[in-house]
């Protein structure tokens, strides 16, 4: 929201709070729902600067597949959109760990459907922060 100009605190912005209370952060211009979020994101990047995960890519995209009909062919009904996936290199020999993080301060009944179906279909496990 911003302040009519003139008075006190003249071009400061103010970020309008979210539902649920949290409060939308920007860091490196990049804009986070809340300052939990934007925390974590500061310290993924000092982990990828250590070089202890790798490939961090910000809000990951999972496509929401059912199947209907008949001939059960599989449907887009949605996308699940976390908020951090990364790789932790030689998790195990030879083997690459990719995690999937969310950070929540309220779980949203949709939120937890939406979880547990990615977490179905994909065969991974969404860490929640």
């Amino acid at each position: 929201m911003d302040r009519p100009a003139g008075g006190e605190g003249e071009g400061v912005r103010h970020a309008k709070r979210h539902k649920y209370g949290a409060i939308p952060t920007e860091v490196d211009g990049i804009r986070f729902a809340s300052k939990k979020e934007a925390k974590r994101y500061g310290e993924l990047k000092l982990l990828e600067k250590a070089s202890e995960i790798i490939g961090l890519e910000l809000q990951p995209e999972f496509e929401l597949w059912t199947s209907t009909g008949k001939a059960h062919s599989p449907k887009p009904i949605g996308v699940y959109r976390a908020d951090f996936r990364y790789v932790v290199p030689g998790y195990r020999p030879i083997l690459d760990l990719v995690v999937v993080e969310d950070v929540k301060g309220f779980k949203t009944p949709l939120y937890r459907w939406k979880k547990k179906h990615v977490e179905a279909q994909y065969g991974i496990t969404i860490t929640e922060i």
